[in-house]
């Protein structure tokens, strides 16, 4: 694994350069003397081809100390795995002993070309409106061969868990985690995103998701193993809805059904939860100097513990790469998932299950094609005392039916982040059809099949836009 160039280091071979270069010049000035001794000239020849080899060499090492000193530190580095992924921003350390303690305030501005709707979440109108949009703690701990991470948030309403894990790390840095840790399924933590909305994967439950369980991490080489089993999803906490008071997207119960026309009516508590799921990924990484390929495949499986419905199961599957070519990030993934369940239940459907987070829960299309794809490009700012750096960035995702009747479910994100020490903001123009924060101009969700434009039906094909910008102070 390569290593930054210190400046002390690139002293040292100009150092070089200068002795080599004086030593270099000396024959020149003492071959007059003496010429007459032909013994004496041929040594100093030689010694004049030595130095102009040894010349030479210096140059060499110098140009590539020069040039790995050019390149961001990030490049040497596998993208893919949580062992070395950088899973949060942070400024300043607060520690107590072996506890490393840190947040981050978030809020945001938000101008769509819609107005706000109920009961989904808040949107922008007319000149844009701010919110907050979270106050997150996190907690590490290092102690030894005992680790842990701890993240709570809170929202306007609503509070739950992200991440809450303890674990084991072994002399070979492998890991053990136990409790509610991140799934391994996809590029990296977030998928193949880099923006605020993240790409559709997570809005199906297939990035950034976090479930109670057990998963063991390990490096062997240029390949990268994640195996975990999950006793069930992270649960729901505190919030109004029934089950969805949680960060990742999971099948959830809720208390709703359809009625003959598609009408939502209220129903007793039923719907799915995760249970017994099964995680596995392997990564295989390629690296050339300033270029790498991290290829790799992510396989999911659990059951469905169904309430006043029968139970079934859902699996996905995934090919993802990342490719980065100095500054430059590109990511792509496609994923075909599925929810097996029985058309015997309040939605009166086996193409819709419901799904929730954030306090709110939806249909989302059973059975779907997922492809991303993400540019990104890092641009190191030393000259701008205000900046770090900027890393713009464009992102396409879209949920591709099986079902003929459903239109696809698309967003395209373009936008740059921006960091400075502590802050870290994410600006951004978010446009899509089938986004349920994206957008809801024209929506009726009391109808879901004639009137909504979000993960399941998609029935308006509506296309909205959304600019947002998020400023996050993170200790």
């Amino acid at each position: 694994m390569n290593q930054p160039i210190t400046q002390k280091k690139l002293r040292r071979s100009r150092s070089v350069l200068a002795a080599l270069s004086a030593l270099f010049a000396l024959p020149f000035c003492i071959v007059p003397a003496v010429s007459a001794a032909s013994g004496e000239i041929a040594t100093l020849e030689q010694r004049v081809t030595d130095l102009k080899r040894e010349l030479a060499e210096a140059e060499r090492d110098l140009d590539a100390a020069l040039a790995a000193e050019a390149m961001p530190d990030v490049q040497a580095e596998p993208v893919s795995t949580e062992i070395s992924a950088v899973e949060e921003e942070v400024s300043d350390d607060i520690r107590f002993g072996p506890v490393t303690v840190g947040g981050a305030m978030r809020v945001n501005y938000i101008l769509g070309d819609y107005e706000g709707g109920s009961p989904g979440p808040s949107r922008g109108s007319d000149g844009g409106n701010f919110e907050l949009d979270t106050f997150r703690v996190n907690m590490s701990l290092d102690q030894g061969p005992l680790i842990g991470k701890l993240e709570y948030r809170w929202y306007n309403g609503y509070n739950f868990i992200h991440t809450g894990w303890v674990g084991y790390q072994f002399d070979d840095d492998s890991q053990l985690q136990a409790g509610v840790t991140r799934v391994p399924f996809g590029a990296g933590p977030y998928g193949v995103s880099q923006s605020w909305f993240f790409d559709q994967h997570y809005y199906v439950g297939l990035s950034d998701d976090a479930d109670l369980g057990f998963k063991y991490v390990t490096e062997l080489g240029i390949w990268n193993f994640d195996f975990a089993y999950f006793i069930s999803s992270e649960g729901d906490w505190n919030g109004a809805s029934n089950d969805s008071a949680r960060y990742g997207y999971d099948a959830v119960k809720w208390r709703s059904g359809l009625d003959e026309n598609g009408n939502f009516i209220a129903a007793p508590v039923n719907g799915y939860s995760e249970r017994n799921q099964l995680n596995a990924r392997v990564i295989h990484g390629f690296r050339d100097g300033a270029t790498s390929t991290d290829l790799g495949l992510s396989l999911q499986y659990g059951q469905l513990d169904g309430r006043r419905v029968d139970d079934g199961h859902h699996w996905a599957a995934s090919v993802h790469m990342v490719n980065q070519i100095g500054n430059i990030k590109l990511a792509s993934q496609i994923t075909r998932y599925a929810f097996d369940i029985d058309d015997d239940n309040p939605l009166g459907t086996d193409e819709l299950v419901p799904m929730g987070a954030y306090d709110f829960a939806w249909p989302v299309a059973a059975d779907a094609w997922l492809p991303a794809v993400s540019l990104s490009y890092t641009y190191n700012t030393p000259h701008i005392g205000w900046l770090d750096y900027i890393v713009p960035y464009i992102e396409y995702s879209n949920i591709v039916k099986t079902v003929d009747d459903f239109n696809d479910s698309a967003l395209v994100t373009v936008g740059a982040a921006w960091a400075n020490r502590g802050w870290y903001i994410y600006s951004e123009l978010a446009y899509s059809n089938g986004n349920y924060f994206v957008g809801d101009e024209g929506d009726d969700y009391v109808n879901i099949f004639e009137g909504v434009g979000d993960f399941g039906v998609n029935g308006n094909n509506r296309w909205n836009y959304r600019l947002n910008i998020n400023f996050g102070y993170y200790f």
